[in-house]
C-alpha cells in the first residue's frame, strides 16, 4: 500500500471496519491505530470492510454493494485445500507436462487409492499424507506401506522429495505473499519480502527410524515451535537468524540479490 494511499485512509474515520471471526488482533489493530477505522462486530450492521477467517457465504457476496470490500473471493477454498489445488495442478501437468514438473506424484484419496496403492509393487519409496483440509502440519505422517491408509479416508498423498535442497543442513520453505485485488479483471500484486521457515532438526535420508520426525521433515511453524532447539526471533530489526527468518535477509546471507 503506497503512503499517499495510508494517508487517505487514516483521514477517513467513517469507514467502518467489521469482524465477524477473527482470532488475530493484529487486523484490528492495524484497522483502528493505524487506518483509525471504526471497528464494528454488529453482524447485521453497515460496514465497508469485512474481515472473517472463514469462507464466506454465497448469500453474504451477493448482498454487498460496490463499495465494501472483503477478505476472500468466491470459492477460495478452490486453492486453500489441498485435494482441490492438487486436482488442479494434475490437470495443468496433463495438458502442460513440461510446465508442469515442479511437484511430485499427487494422488487423491479415496477415489485414487489403487493407483496409490500400486505404487508399493515396485521398490521402497516414501510417501507424504496429508489430510486434505486441514493446515499447520497437523495429521501429516510419512509411511512406506499402503496399509498405514484406509481405503475410504480422505487424504492427499504425495511421492516425498528424499534429496531436497537444504539449508545448513535444515529442510525450509519459502513464503512468497500475493494479494489477488480482484479476479475480472484479474489484479495481482506480489510482496517484494516474505518468510523462509526452517525445521528444527538436521535432515536424514528418510528410514525407518526417522519417518515420525515431524521436526526434521516438515518446516510447519506450529510444529516446530515446541521443539527446544527452535530459535525465536528477538529483536525486529534482526531479521537474519532463527528459524523464522525474511526472504531478503536469508538471500542476503546466501548471497543472492533482491530487487
Amino acid at each position: 500500500m503506497s503512503s499517499s494511499t495510508s494517508q487517505v485512509l487514516k483521514q477517513n474515520k467513517e469507514i467502518s471496519n467489521r469482524f465477524v471471526d477473527t482470532k488475530y488482533e493484529v487486523v484490528k489493530y492495524v484497522g483502528k491505530e493505524i487506518f483509525n477505522w471504526k471497528l464494528s462486530y454488529d453482524s447485521d450492521g453497515d460496514w465497508d470492510v469485512l474481515w472473517t477467517d472463514s469462507a464466506v457465504t454465497p448469500e453474504t457476496l451477493a448482498r454487498m454493494d460496490p463499495y465494501q470490500k472483503i477478505n476472500h473471493f468466491p470459492c477460495m477454498y478452490s486453492l486453500a485445500r489441498k485435494n482441490h489445488l492438487g486436482r488442479y495442478l494434475m490437470r495443468m501437468r496433463k495438458a502442460f507436462p513440461d510446465k508442469y514438473r515442479f511437484f511430485p506424484r499427487t494422488f487423491l484419496l479415496p477415489t485414487e487409492y489403487m493407483e496409490y496403492r500400486a505404487q508399493f509393487n515396485r521398490k521402497i519409496s516414501t510417501f507424504i499424507v496429508k489430510p486434505e483440509a486441514s493446515c499447520q502440519g497437523r495429521g501429516i505422517f510419512l509411511t512406506r506401506t499402503f496399509e498405514s491408509v484406509e481405503p475410504g479416508e480422505h487424504y492427499v498423498v504425495q511421492k516425498y522429495i528424499e534429496k531436497p535442497y537444504l539449508i545448513d543442513g535444515l529442510k525450509f520453505d519459502l513464503r512468497v505473499y500475493v494479494l489477488l485485488a480482484g479476479c475480472d479483471p484479474l489484479r495481482i500484486y506480489v510482496f517484494n519480502d516474505g518468510l523462509a521457515r526452517f525445521a528444527t532438526e538436521k535432515y536424514q535420508h528418510p528410514s525407518g527410524k526417522n519417518l515420525s520426525n515431524m521436526c526434521m521433515h516438515l518446516t510447519n511453524y506450529a510444529i516446530n515451535k515446541g521443539n527446544p532447539n527452535f530459535i525465536f526471533n528477538t529483536s525486529e530489526n534482526n531479521d537474519s537468524e532463527g528459524h523464522k527468518r525474511s526472504l531478503k535477509a536469508l538471500f542476503r546471507v546466501k548471497g543472492l540479490i533482491v530487487e
